[in-house]
């Protein structure tokens, strides 16, 4: 007998149970997209999770005030203004790929490709900036601008490509300049210098500071320095000099072996550095001398100006005992080391096991506790006045978790936090990378509003004393929402629930718009 491939599955779907089961998919998919609009239309969270996971402000609102979708990756969150003072800036972005910050006009501010290997920035006047990875940028400002490293009455474009090509353009000739690293360039004002210059670096290099010219052929070996009164010749590391009279004086032979370097000679005590090391070093100016034999095992310092200070050095840096007016040495490194200077308080127990830091500042009192750098890093802040006070605390324990306390109701926790330790000032790191590890969030705000996030927001609790509200969410599957006006049970993203009012106690709805069932049910007490 001959057999058609299709005859069984044409049969199958004409059976009644399979043309109903796909009546009711349809149906249930129409619902369920239907339920989104009408969660939409709501205030507090609309949770479809990992597709989208919005927080409305009130239940007529229509847009979202900060959002994510799929887990943590698309996000939408407001963020205090950098650039109009008492409002919010808007950051978006596609994490890590992507993010965006814009001003509360909606203008571009900020710009980050995969930070920190790209990153963009407009500031005031129209200036701007990029990078990548700070080893090729442009900045760029109209003239007027503040903030640009340039005189402000000029315009400014500066690219660089390190450590290759450098150029700046301003309209100004004693200000631009372009130069290619190492073949030939010159630098003007930068890099700690008046004026930087090169050939075949390191084959000849010229740097001038303060009307003084080093001329290196090829550096660091030979150098010949010369301008305004100061001269000098250097073949390194076997001898060199160089000197202003009246002013300084150095020396140096088999560099670092021998060393004699005298500063402010026109005083009655000049400054001395002398060496010949291993065997002797000296350290000599006003109210200050240091002496170390066979370097560096013996030797002290003796201070008596500004402050007092007297200090016996064994094996320096690991064995130093000392005493003066404003500070206590006590170092027997690497088993224990500690230090009172000027108010600060170090402490070492096994370095790099344990640290303490404690300092004085105004009226705070602050701590940092480390062990073994950065495995447990806390930072604890209480007032120096009234000790007993609630006290501030940031504290990471790597990998796993960071904490937040600001001392006057703001608490957070996250789960896990690898980042947060290494960089802990760093704005886009936290609202880029952080989120990605966020297994767990717990914000606590000084009103009592509390909110708890899990797996991305996958199961949320929020709540509200204020309005007297609390949510409770497991993505679009299971819903509770508790109001002034009663409370709503809803499963599979509203598709159908349970709602409770004052007039008629529980009752089941089906796809019903929160916007409608808010308009028409009386307040009650939760």
């Amino acid at each position: 007998m001959q057999r058609r491939p299709n005859a069984t599955l044409n049969t199958m779907s004409r059976t009644p149970f399979l043309a109903a089961f796909r009546h009711v998919s349809t149906w249930a998919l129409a619902a369920l997209f239907g339920g989104i609009f009408f969660q939409g239309l709501r205030g507090g969270e609309v949770n479809a999770w990992p597709f989208y996971v919005g927080r409305y402000s009130d239940e007529t609102s229509t847009s979202a005030e900060s959002w994510t979708a799929m887990g943590p990756l698309f996000f939408l969150l407001p963020q205090p203004s950098e650039y109009v003072p008492g409002s919010m800036d808007n950051v978006a972005g596609f994490r890590p790929f992507y993010m965006t910050r814009r001003d509360p006009a909606g203008n571009l501010k900020e710009a980050y490709g995969l930070y920190p290997f790209f990153t963009y920035r407009k500031g005031m006047a129209g200036s701007r900036r990029w990078s990548f990875l700070n080893l090729i940028n442009l900045s760029v400002s109209p003239a007027g601008s503040e903030g640009t490293g340039s005189p402000a009455e000029v315009p400014y474009r500066g690219f660089d490509i390190w450590p290759f090509y450098f150029s700046r353009r301003t309209g100004n000739e004693s200000l631009d300049y372009r130069a290619f690293f190492p073949i030939a360039g010159e630098v003007k004002q930068r890099f700690g210098q008046d004026r930087l210059s090169w050939v075949l670096f390191p084959l000849y290099g010229r740097f001038e500071k303060r009307g003084v010219t080093t001329t290196t052929t090829p550096w660091p070996f030979i150098k010949t320095v010369s301008g305004d009164g100061h001269s000098g010749f250097e073949l390194w590391p076997l001898f060199g000099g160089r000197q202003k009279p009246g002013v300084y004086r150095e020396q140096f032979v088999l560099w670092p072996f021998y060393y004699n370097n005298q500063s402010g000679l026109e005083k009655q005590q000049p400054d001395e550095k002398f060496g010949i090391l291993p065997f002797y070093a000296r350290d000599r100016s006003d109210g200050y001398r240091s002496e170390t034999w066979l370097w560096p095992f013996f030797g002290y310092v003796d201070r008596t100006s500004p402050y007092r200070y007297h200090a016996r050095n064994y094996f320096w840096p690991f064995f130093v005992q000392g005493r003066g007016d404003d500070r206590v040495v006590n170092r027997w490194a690497p088993f224990y080391t500690r230090s009172v200077i000027k108010g600060v308080d170090k402490e070492w127990v096994l370095w790099p096991l344990w640290r303490r830091l404690s300092t004085h500042e105004g009226d705070v009192d602050q701590t940092k506790t480390q062990f073994f750098y950065f495995l447990y890093n806390a930072t604890e802040q209480r007032s120096a006045r009234n000790p007993s006070a609630p006290h501030a605390i940031k504290a990471h324990l790597w990998p796993l978790a960071s904490v937040w306390d600001n001392g006057a109701g703001r608490r957070q926790v996250q789960v896990l936090s690898p980042l947060e330790v290494f960089l802990p000032q760093n704005r886009p790191t936290r609202i880029n990378w952080s989120p990605l590890f966020a297994l767990y969030r717990y914000d606590h705000q000084p009103d009592g509003e509390v909110r708890h996030s899990v797996l991305w927001d996958a199961i949320t609790y929020h709540r509200e004393p204020a309005k007297l509200a609390s949510e409770f969410h497991i993505g679009p599957l299971y819903s509770d929402t508790r109001t002034s006006v009663g409370r709503r049970i809803s499963l599979l993203f509203g598709l159908f629930g349970f709602k409770r009012d004052s007039d008629r106690g529980w009752r089941p709805f089906v796809g019903e718009s929160n916007s409608e069932r808010a308009r028409r049910t009386p307040a009650i007490e939760p």
